[in-house]
């Protein structure tokens, strides 16, 4: 999370022109008849939004201006579709900004950076993987789960390093380079937070996950290739 005092007026601006035309995007395309006649759904919703908040409570503040802690999106994608996603992700940071832990300022730039890039990365890959119509269980736990996760606090984190960069306002480090030793310090948490939620979800409460095909996964018969004809 980046503080609005690291953030040049322009970047601010192109933050907010960027993020509330996705918004309404995925307002737009959000189920809301199927939300309001489901009260599993609407538990879904505001309980990913409650603990989407908590965990971003998790945090690690440095003076500089920055802020870390995990993302936890990627879960929450795959729990809800990115429309929801998207939505919920918002919430968290209309919660941090009632805290005053977030910028308003800067709420643009950080909703591209926390929920737009891990919720994005996270959807193309549930695409990919619903294409090649695994019957394989590991398959959408790994690349759904803990794959989308690293590398989306990845590109969250290299896309942070751009934008400070570009805008000048932060001091970047000199030992920028030994700085991807400590990525792996953030992405394997990240990756394995998210993948653990959906394996425990996948094992026990399959029908709350929008984008797993429980058909496919759990009722498909098992074949032997080997067994004598």
């Amino acid at each position: 999370m980046i503080a609005a005092e690291l953030l040049s007026p322009t970047t601010q601006v192109a933050g907010w022109l960027l993020y509330l035309p996705v918004l309404l995007w995925a307002v737009g395309r959000a189920p809301w008849l199927e939300l309001f006649s489901d009260q599993r759904r609407q538990h879904l919703l505001f309980g990913a939004a409650f603990a989407l908040t908590l965990l971003w409570l998790v945090r690690r503040d440095f003076d500089s201006g920055l802020s870390y802690h995990l993302l936890g999106m990627s879960a929450v994608t795959l729990l809800l579709d990115w429309p929801l996603a998207v939505l919920v992700g918002f919430i968290a940071q209309l919660g941090m900004l009632a805290l005053g832990l977030q910028d308003l300022a800067a709420l643009g730039v950080n909703g591209l950076l926390l929920v737009l890039i891990p919720v994005s990365v996270t959807e193309v890959c549930a695409l990919r993987v619903e294409r090649a119509q695994p019957r394989n269980l590991f398959v959408y736990i790994f690349f759904c789960g803990f794959f989308p996760a690293a590398l989306a606090v990845l590109l969250s984190i290299l896309a942070g390093l751009g934008v400070l960069w570009l805008d000048g306002l932060f001091p970047m480090p000199p030992w920028l380079g030994d700085f991807v030793g400590f990525l792996w310090l953030v992405i394997f948490p990240e990756a394995f937070i998210n993948g653990v939620v959906i394996t425990a979800l996948v094992v026990f409460y399959p029908d709350w996950l929008e984008t797993f095909n429980r058909s496919r996964y759990l009722s498909a018969p098992w074949k032997d290739d080997n067994a004598p004809r």
